[in-house]
């Protein structure tokens, strides 16, 4: 039985609070967070920089929790870095 092919991760500059920094996703992560920023009436880096504001520790790690909160329906999404306790 063969293994499953790695999503491919993407590298993006995103500017959040005036400084530059990179963030990688998986392409799914990327068409999601895409997609949130768009229902929502956002920028991409607005998005990004909401989520940056309520995390606790890495980028990547808080962008896909706030994705999976929201497919949930916790919150939309907010206060991703919780961790559900």
């Amino acid at each position: 039985m063969s293994e499953p092919k790695d999503p491919l991760i993407r590298k993006r500059s995103v500017t959040l609070a005036g400084h530059r920094t990179s963030l990688s996703l998986e392409t799914e992560f990327w068409q999601a967070l895409k997609a949130v920023a768009h229902a929502e009436g956002l920028s991409l880096n607005a998005l990004i920089e909401r989520i940056d504001q309520d995390r606790a520790g890495n980028l990547s790690s808080a962008v896909r929790v706030y994705l999976l909160r929201r497919a949930q329906g916790h919150d939309e999404g907010h206060d991703a870095s919780d961790g559900g306790d």
